[in-house]
């Protein structure tokens, strides 16, 4: 990793061009996408999810249905990527992982008293690592928002570091929750934040809250890793997360991160969607390329 020589004064105000961002990001939606692009971007969509169940009712056996949907996303379409990513609670990792056995997807886990991160900071740390000792590749996060909006970036940075220590060889997500931040100049603040902790992503929301994942905001963010790539050489991965579940709107982000960050990112290493639901409208549009016509719902599973 290339260490980052000056850490920004985060006290410092950060203003972002709102009617520049907002058009820049309306343009992505107006671009024209032929056929076999169309088929290409849209498995590659499909392989940049991170398939998710969050809930206070989740089971082993929910977990196990999810992992088998990750492996097996429809088998009457061979040669389909899988998907990225299952994402659970710390409590569910050891069931994924044992379910998803040498598949490659890898198992994400939310800590840090997701969604709201209202907790001591010694309790996230073992959150984290209980986690990650029961075999989670990756850490999703949040900061703590209260904190942020009363300006205390210091602590935001010092626990976003101290959790980036806990995860070990782990990777982690850092979410912003970006429709509690409000604003765009905060969006940036916090990113930038993030970044100069130790995230490898950034990420936009829970899921939890509304808004969730945004074209404007999620260009907000791929500016801010763009920026840091060019000051440190370090690339962040970047996941939009809520909000995203047509498949027409995953390739207009697809669009955006490939105009703003280039090919380096059109990968599942170095971006997510988090939106299980978009995986079946994904794969209703596959179908629809493939045999001329759109199969019913009913024929793809819920979980």
């Amino acid at each position: 990793m290339i260490a980052t020589k000056t850490i920004p004064d985060f006290s410092s105000p950060v203003h972002v061009d709102q009617v520049g961002i907002e058009e820049r990001a309306s343009r992505f939606t107006k671009r024209s996408i032929k056929n076999e692009t169309k088929v290409n971007g849209l498995k590659l969509a499909l392989n940049m999810i991170d398939l998710t169940t969050l809930e206070g009712k989740d089971t082993d056996g929910k977990v196990k249905q999810l992992c088998y949907k990750a492996l097996h996303l429809h088998d009457s379409y061979p040669g389909l990527p899988t998907v990225a990513a299952i994402c659970v609670y710390p409590s569910m990792v050891k069931v994924a992982k044992k379910a998803l056995g040498d598949s490659g997807v890898k198992v994400a886990s939310v800590a840090t008293a997701f969604p709201s991160g209202q907790a001591p900071r010694d309790v996230k740390i073992r959150d984290t690592k209980y986690a990650v000792q029961n075999g989670a590749d990756e850490i999703d996060m949040v900061i703590s928002r209260g904190k942020f909006l009363q300006g205390e970036y210091n602590f935001v940075f010092d626990e976003i570091a101290a959790v980036k220590e806990a995860c070990g060889e782990a990777r982690l997500k850092v979410i912003l929750e970006t429709g509690e931040l409000v604003t765009y100049d905060k969006v940036r603040k916090a990113s930038d934040i993030a970044m100069y902790a130790g995230a490898d992503f950034i990420k936009t929301s829970t899921g939890k809250i509304s808004p969730a994942a945004t074209m404007p905001v999620t260009l907000v963010m791929l500016e801010a890793i763009r920026d840091f790539y060019y000051k440190t050489g370090k690339k962040i991965a970047m996941k939009p997360a809520g909000g995203i579940s047509k498949s027409k709107l995953a390739l207009h982000y697809l669009v955006m991160l490939n105009e703003t960050l280039g090919e380096g990112w059109m990968n599942n290493e170095w971006f997510r969607f988090g939106a299980s639901s978009l995986a079946n409208d994904i794969l209703m549009q596959l179908m629809k390329q493939k045999t001329g016509v759109y199969q019913s719902a009913n024929y793809f599973s819920i979980d």
